[in-house]
């Protein structure tokens, strides 16, 4: 769940609906927002119908105003899935029969917003961030070190940007190459250790994991400015000496402790310190 990062998923009573950040805006699944107005298991045949209803009615500025933007599936993987910003999508909704429709808007117009003001001061984000944590039950000593490795990766990601890699591909490469040197695992391998499926891995890992990610990311962040490295070639050097730091440190840590740092457990098995039954999420 990072900040920088450009999709997220939204909760509207209770539904999930995929948004990205766009074009200096939200842009929203239909498919989700229709699936919250009208129910039912076939979201996408009514969202077809309604698109030829508007276009008879004469919004013939649709297609121009509905972008295809990858947002990932419940099966794990990205599609290319139709989205509308929050104008468009108030007049797309505008044509549904449903009481939700106005209580909608309102969330709609909320969320735009509150994306506004976290440009304008990023505290708030990470604020919102604190308090949905917190709502999960995650401690507070965790959470402050979660936020803490959301500021570093944006820092790194900045720099990824600037220095010739922009797309969510070339970001997993350099991610796993600094997870590789770290753990001795990619993203897809750790997750299979902790028994995860779509969950974000960060949100799973002990203070020490989450400690080490910093350290290796933060490294490369280092190393990038020493070296000004530009172009994917450089930074995938980086990346990978960044991520060897930090391996020599877990190296360290489970000579010295005798255990291994990487942990078999997610956040759903971890021990509650007080009652020290499983938590729940």
């Amino acid at each position: 769940m990072n900040v920088a990062e450009a999709s997220r998923l939204a909760v509207f009573e209770g539904k999930q609906i995929r948004k990205v950040f766009h074009e200096g805006e939200w842009w929203f699944s239909i498919i989700d927002v229709i699936e919250v107005l009208v129910g039912g298991d076939r979201p996408r045949k009514y969202w077809n119908d309604l698109k030829k209803k508007l276009l008879q009615e004469g919004y013939n500025q649709l297609s121009e105003k509905i972008g295809q933007l990858k947002m990932q599936s419940s099966d794990g993987k990205f599609y290319m899935t139709d989205c509308a910003a929050t104008e468009s999508l108030f007049r797309i909704i505008q044509s549904i029969p449903s009481p939700k429709v106005e209580p909608l808007k309102r969330w709609l117009a909320k969320v735009g917003k509150e994306r506004i003001d976290e440009i304008e001061n990023p505290e708030l984000a990470m604020g919102r961030m604190q308090a949905l944590y917190e709502q999960k039950g995650y401690p507070k000593e965790w959470i402050d070190k979660r936020l803490r490795g959301i500021a570093v990766r944006q820092d790194l990601t900045d720099e990824w940007k600037e220095r010739g890699a922009v797309s969510s591909v070339e970001f997993a490469i350099l991610t796993n190459e600094i997870m590789q040197g770290t753990f001795d695992l990619k993203v897809d391998a750790y997750k299979q250790v902790k028994s995860l499926a779509r969950e974000n891995l960060r949100d799973h890992m002990t203070d020490i994991e989450l400690i080490l990610t910093m350290l290796a990311e933060a490294t490369t962040t280092q190393l990038h400015r020493d070296r000004d490295s530009q172009g994917m070639a450089p930074l995938t050097k980086d990346a990978r000496d960044g991520g060897a730091v930090a391996g020599r440190t877990r190296k360290d840590i489970e000579q010295q402790t005798g255990k291994p740092v990487i942990s078999l457990q997610n956040f759903k098995q971890l021990p509650d310190k007080k009652t020290q039954k499983p938590k729940t999420i």
